[in-house]
Formats: structure tokens, C-alpha cells, sequence
């Protein structure tokens, strides 16, 4: 394939928080050829935001719960601004350079996907369905939802594409709903490493079905450690 781009990576060598905890951040910006760049900022491995220039803003990836008003940080967004333009300005000398274009073996790795709930489910209480997909490479993949075999795009939000240590990549792709009694989601990734779409399902009853196979196994090993030590004792005392 063709290497038409390029990453600058910020790498923070880490902070410590009240001296006890140790944390790595990434600053990361990607710049392609065709113009485009992308800029996350990554804490632990686990993404915390973007740049979205679409909506001239910063997107967050934090759970609902930890709620921050981007617009009091005005900076961040102006940062990524500055970056996109550093990123123009590179591309220019790079192209004035002429350099030969640089070939390698195309390389392509099927994308692994999940599908689960971000909530426990409880019917018509309204919750979150993630499709997390990981493992794939290049970075170019497509996710849509289905509700009993109907495309849905009211409620979809996917994350951008965050780097793997092994250079593969992930994203999240969730679905905001209220569940059902009856109703099937599903969640379909396309990718060039595959040679058909791959399909993961979740409905209500799975839950369900899920939630008494564990009641039962705890029941079962319950009892085999009451029988055990039942057995024990009997041995040690022989009564």
C-alpha cells in the first residue's frame, strides 16, 4: 500500500496525582495527504477527547457522568487549530521535497467486534448499547445499527480511530435506546479485511437468559461447597 501519511505523537512521559498514582497522557496528531487531520488526546490508553472540525469543537469521550463544558476551555479547541495548520504547513514541505513515493505489501487486519449494554438493562428505562470494534487495520471502517432489521441512525455516535500498541486500531460506537420487550438490535461492521460484513445481535431475552445461567451456576457451586465441607468434616471426625 501506498504510505500516503503521517503522526506526530506528543507522548507525555506521565504526571502522579497526590503522589500515589502514576498516569501516561498522549497528545496525538495525524496528519494525511489528502488533507485531513485528526487530533486526540489519550489518558491511560483510553480516549478523552477529539478534535471535531466538522462542529468547529471538542468531542468528549467520557462516561455521562463526568460532565465538563468544553466551551470554558476555549484553548483547546484553539490548540487544535494551531495543529491543523502546523500539519498544512508540513504536508507543503514535504510535497516540495519530491520524495519518491514509498511502497510496502498492503497489509489488512479483520476487525474483532463486540455488542453489550452500558447499563444494566431494565425495560423502558432509556440505556446505551456499545459496539466496540477492535483490532483492525487500516483505519477505515463503517458501523450501522439495525432495530428488528430497520437501519437506525437517530441516537448513533462512533468515536474516532484510536491506535493499538500493536499499531492495529479501535473505536465505540454506541446507540442510545429504550429497550423493549421483544425488540432485536444489531450492529454490522464493514471493513476491507473482511470478506463480508460481520453482524453481532443483542435483544433483551439474551440478558435474561444470561442472568439465570449465572443464578444457576452459583447455585450449583454453592451447594458443592456445603457438600465438600459436609464430606470433610465427616471424614476428619468419622462420624
Amino acid at each position: 500500500m501506498k504510505l500516503c501519511v503521517f503522526v506526530l505523537c506528543l507522548s507525555f512521559s506521565g504526571f502522579c496525582a497526590f503522589s500515589q498514582y502514576c498516569h501516561e497522557a498522549n497528545y496525538i496528531v495525524g496528519c494525511f495527504f489528502n488533507g485531513t487531520t485528526q487530533i486526540s488526546l489519550d489518558l491511560d490508553g483510553d480516549l478523552c477527547l477529539y478534535a471535531d472540525f466538522e462542529n468547529d469543537d471538542v468531542a468528549l469521550t467520557l462516561p455521562p457522568f463526568f460532565y465538563v463544558n468544553t466551551s470554558q476551555f476555549p484553548h483547546l479547541y484553539r490548540n487544535a487549530l494551531r495543529a491543523k495548520k502546523a500539519c498544512l504547513g508540513a504536508q507543503s514541505f514535504i510535497k516540495l521535497l519530491k520524495l519518491p513515493e514509498v511502497t510496502a505489501p498492503e497489509v489488512k487486519d479483520p476487525p474483532e467486534s463486540i455488542l453489550y449494554p452500558a447499563e444494566e438493562v431494565l425495560l423502558e428505562v432509556e440505556n446505551s448499547l456499545v459496539c466496540f470494534v477492535n483490532h483492525f487495520y487500516p483505519p477505515v471502517i463503517t458501523v450501522t445499527w439495525t432495530k428488528n432489521n430497520r437501519l437506525v441512525s437517530e441516537g448513533v455516535s462512533t468515536s474516532t480511530y484510536i491506535s493499538n500498541d500493536d499499531q492495529t486500531f479501535h473505536c465505540f460506537s454506541t446507540l442510545t435506546f429504550t429497550p423493549e420487550d421483544g425488540d432485536v438490535y444489531s450492529c454490522t461492521v464493514e471493513h476491507p479485511a473482511l470478506e463480508e460484513p460481520k453482524t453481532q445481535s443483542w435483544s433483551e431475552h439474551q440478558d435474561l437468559a444470561l442472568d439465570l445461567y449465572c443464578g444457576v451456576g452459583l447455585t450449583v457451586a454453592l451447594l458443592g461447597v456445603a457438600i465438600g465441607t459436609f464430606l470433610i468434616i465427616k471424614g476428619r471426625y468419622g462420624h
